[in-house]
């Protein structure tokens, strides 16, 4: 006859049971872990080896108690804040930079003794320039990371500030020095308007990546509201453009100067996703090159891109045929950018939240394509409610629209690193704007005809064309590509580590704030 087991003994034997169940579970995950073989990078397990080669491995910190080595702490830091200021900085003051000449065109060609239309090739050099600096911005990134692009960047827009103020200062004023500079300014733009996604992916979590881009991408056109809003007030005559020049250089240098002080990169990663080493440029060339949903984001991010740019540093010249004063232009291109970042600001968080990308992106392509169509009639109305109305509503769709589909050509491109894809959409849509602009000024009515005299109408209808033509493509958005056509590759890595990351006791979240620089 078997005697009964006592009190102690059962606890023993289920103090046994509990610990062996817990080595067994946390040696399974760990060999997951090590072996990739977690769902979280099974998902994203590529097909052949050179990929696979880069994909990195999450390893365990040193062991710290009984139960087995502790997993990485995923953390964000306040010192992120630092750099991402310096990145909006930056952003305005080169945008700034682009749009010196745009709001005072007459006045600027006055001062050179030349014609509006040679003012606007301030405008198109400055985009040029930006698509044959893509390449270095790409390598900058990639290998140096959104430091060696800011520290860059802020030399090119040093130098060319007062090269260019040089060239208005000179007795006759020098064009061609000035565009000089110009040129200057624009091969610095690619390295802090391609730095977003970068920067939010190293320094921000999945819960705040929109967000950080949207504020860092969105300054560069508010860079643009500040010029078309004060520039007209700085050179009211063609005497004051020396004196507007050398202000936008003093204020340049000054924001320059942070740069320096930005670290490069946190002291533990911010999620599992930003623990993966960057794989080899070809390899990311060759991945964004087969993928279908990203050429299909490409053509008309670059098209509304281009439409934007080419609006921006025209609208001066749109407006005043119809009687509109440059001040009064310069209102419509503030409220253009200004009401684009209130919109920014309220859909950016919500995207984060509900990450939304597809919904978002073919709501917002139809309503940016129906505004430029609508932008046909308003110059004609000679009131300033229609343009400030459809200007309004441009700005909002289109400032909603950029920093998310940047954030999802990230994840639809991912393992390929964030710079590649953002660098190559922003070329397109500087390529296209330079072109748009040249084309546009070529549809411009000559003096002494149409009517009203030297109006863009047929500028206009052209914008409309190009902004429709680009509407179909979203609708075949995340419907192509097979597997390539995943559209939340690093989300699923940031989502599914399995438990790797350390979270907050009883909160299943992640640690949001380090209190500590």
């Amino acid at each position: 006859m078997h005697e009964a087991p006592s009190v102690v003994d059962r606890s023993f034997r289920g103090e046994q049971e509990r610990l062996l169940g817990h080595d067994i579970e946390f040696q399974d995950m760990t060999e997951r872990t090590l072996n990739n073989k977690d769902p979280a990078f099974m998902e994203n397990e590529p097909r052949d080896e050179t990929e696979g080669e880069h994909l990195a491995r999450v390893d365990c910190a040193p062991d710290t108690g009984a139960d087995g080595p502790a997993p990485p702490a995923y953390r964000v830091y306040k010192r992120r804040w630092f750099g991402l200021m310096q990145l909006v900085l930056m952003n305005i003051i080169v945008s700034w930079d682009w749009l010196s000449f745009s709001p005072v065109a007459n006045t600027a060609a006055e001062y050179f003794s030349t014609t509006s239309s040679i003012i606007n090739w301030l405008s198109t050099a400055f985009l040029f320039a930006f698509v044959v600096a893509a390449p270095f911005t790409i390598y900058a990134l990639h290998t140096g990371g959104p430091r060696l692009a800011l520290i860059t960047s802020s030399l090119l827009i040093l130098s060319g500030n007062w090269i260019r103020y040089a060239g208005t200062r000179a007795s006759p004023p020098n064009f061609p020095v000035t565009m000089f500079g110009q040129i200057l300014i624009g091969l610095a733009q690619p390295f802090v308007l391609s730095a977003p996604t970068h920067y939010s992916s190293l320094w921000f979590s999945p819960r705040g990546r929109v967000s950080a881009t949207a504020i860092a991408s969105l300054a560069n056109p508010f860079g643009g509201a500040l010029g078309q809003l004060i520039n007209p007030f700085l050179a009211t005559s063609p005497a004051d453009i020396p004196y507007m020049t050398l202000y936008i250089a003093l204020i340049s240098s000054v924001a320059t100067i942070p740069s320096l002080f930005i670290p490069a990169a946190p002291p533990t990663p911010a999620s599992p996703s930003s623990t993966l080493p960057p794989i080899p440029l070809k390899r990311t060339l060759k991945l964004l090159s087969h993928n279908a949903n990203f050429i299909l984001l490409l053509l008309p991010f670059a098209i509304y891109v281009g439409l934007f740019n080419a609006l921006s540093s025209l609208l001066t010249q749109i407006l005043t045929p119809y009687a509109f004063t440059e001040e009064s232009s310069g209102i419509a291109g503030a409220l253009l950018i200004l009401v684009g970042l209130l919109a920014a600001a309220i859909t950016s968080p919500l995207v984060d939240k509900y990450k939304n990308y597809l919904l978002c992106i073919r709501t917002l392509v139809p309503i940016t394509a129906l505004a430029y169509l609508a932008f046909i009639w308003a110059p004609g109305t000679r009131t300033v409610a229609a343009p400030y109305i459809v200007s309004a509503v441009l700005g909002a769709s289109s400032f909603s629209l950029v920093p998310v589909a940047l954030e999802w050509a990230v994840e639809i491109t991912f393992p390929a690193g964030p710079e590649a894809g953002s660098t190559i959409c922003w070329s397109g849509g500087q390529l296209l704007g330079g072109i748009f602009i040249v084309v546009a000024d070529a549809l411009k009515e000559d003096e002494g005809s149409g009517d009203p005299e030297g109006n863009m109408g047929k500028a206009l209808v052209f914008m409309a064309v190009m902004a429709l033509g680009a509407v179909p493509c979203v609708m075949f958005l995340g419907r192509v590509g097979g597997r390539r056509g995943r559209t939340e590759g690093r989300l699923e890595v940031d989502k599914g580590d399995g438990g790797v990351g350390r979270r907050r006791e009883g909160s299943g979240e992640e640690e949001e704030e380090r209190g500590e620089w």
